[in-house]
Order: C-alpha cells, then structure tokens, then sequence
C-alpha cells in the first residue's frame, strides 16, 4: 500500500511541475501584407489556447509596416488595435532597428505597443537557442 501511495504522490508531482512550464514562442514576420492580420489571427487563437505562453513577435524588413502608426491590412483593417489587444495579454512585439536604418524610418513612426531590437534575425536566432519555439504565419 506504501508503494501505490508512493507512486501516486510521484506522479501528482510531475503533473504540478509539467503545469509551471510556459510555452515560449517567437513569431518571425517579414511582410505585413501577407502575413500581419494571418499572423495576428494566429497570435489571438494561440493565446486563447494557451494564455500563459510567452510569446515575442520579431518584425523586420517589410513586416516592420504593421507596427507603424496608422498602419493597415490591404483589407483596411487597422493593426494598431489587434496588437494593442494582444499586447494586453502579454504579447511582446519587437522592431529591427536595422530595418528602421536601412529604410530610413524613426522609432516616433510606431505605435508606442513596440519595442525595439538591435537585429531582427539576431534575435529570432537567440530567442530559438533560448528554447523559443519559432512560428512564420
């Protein structure tokens, strides 16, 4: 009887500890008008899901554009509200400032939802050795 009782409390162990493990997730966007609303659709099911996820968005080159202010979908759905909304539950949102060079943009023409990162790519890189689960919409 010691020996059920002993396995039984084992196992609600592990299952507690399988609990406190979080999802971590990064979102790799590089095109806004193909990916941003695809991608933020995929972000709202995902925290639905699972809302205790850790999960960074990485934009750079054209995907920067979803992030700017005033910014829309071809379909003229405005980004800044879906992000605003995932934001809220977590959701980090980062910008390559190296795109931000290359294409001569400024940090005051985003929404103020985002963060910045010295390299996009560096940091989808980093952010996969660091055990991130990596998502392209």
């Amino acid at each position: 009887m010691r020996f059920k009782s002993f396995l039984l409390a084992l196992a609600m162990s592990f299952f507690a500890c399988a609990g406190w493990a979080q999802d971590l997730v990064v979102y790799h966007i590089d095109n806004a008008a193909t990916q941003g609303l695809k991608g933020l659709r995929n972000l709202r099911n995902h925290m639905d899901a699972d809302p205790e996820a850790k999960i960074i968005v990485v934009t750079h080159a054209e995907g920067v554009d979803m992030l700017m202010e005033g910014a829309k979908a071809p379909d003229g759905t405005e980004f800044a509200p879906l992000v605003s909304a995932l934001r809220a539950r977590g959701v980090r949102f980062e910008i390559c400032e190296i795109t931000l060079k290359n294409r001569k943009l400024s940090k005051d023409q985003f929404i103020q939802e985002a963060d910045f990162t010295p390299s996009g790519v560096v940091r989808l890189a980093k952010l996969q050795q660091q055990g991130y689960a990596y998502i392209k919409p």
